[in-house]
C-alpha cells in the first residue's frame, strides 16, 4: 500500500472534530466533506490494486476528491464555521506531503493530497 494511504487515514482522523463542528452549522457541507475525504482514501486503495489506465483514473479521482476536501474547508472558513490555526509543525507537514506527492508522481501514481489546511472547530 502507498505511504500516502496512511497519510490519508491520518487526515481523516484529524478531520473528524472539524466535520463535527461544521455539522453544527451546515449538515450538508459536513456530509459532503465526509464523503469527499472518505473518497480520497477509498480511491487510493482501489488504485493501488489496479493497473494501467484504471490505476491512473483512481488516483486522479483521489486528487479531485482531495481538492473537494480543501474547498469544503475553505467554504467552512469563509462561513466562519471553523477558524484557522497556526501550527508549528505545518512546515514539516508540508514537506512530508510534498515528498510523498513527489514519490507518488515518480511512480506514475500522481496524487497531491493537500491536507495542510490547519483549522480547528469554533
Amino acid at each position: 500500500m502507498l505511504k500516502i494511504y496512511d497519510v490519508s487515514l491520518s487526515v481523516l482522523r484529524k478531520l473528524a472534530p472539524i466535520v463535527t463542528a461544521i455539522e453544527r452549522h451546515d449538515s450538508d457541507l459536513a456530509r459532503q466533506l465526509r464523503r469527499a475525504a472518505s473518497s480520497v482514501t477509498l480511491n487510493l486503495a482501489e488504485g493501488s490494486g489496479s493497473q494501467g489506465r484504471n490505476r491512473n483514473a483512481r488516483y486522479f479521482n483521489a486528487l479531485g476528491s482531495a481538492r473537494e476536501v480543501r474547498a469544503c474547508i475553505h467554504v467552512a472558513l469563509a462561513w466562519s464555521y471553523v477558524e484557522q490555526v497556526a501550527s508549528t509543525s505545518s512546515s514539516a507537514s508540508s514537506r512530508r506531503s510534498s515528498a510523498l506527492s513527489s514519490e507518488a508522481f515518480q511512480r506514475g501514481e500522481m496524487l497531491k493530497f493537500e491536507a495542510n489546511s490547519k483549522v480547528r472547530p469554533r
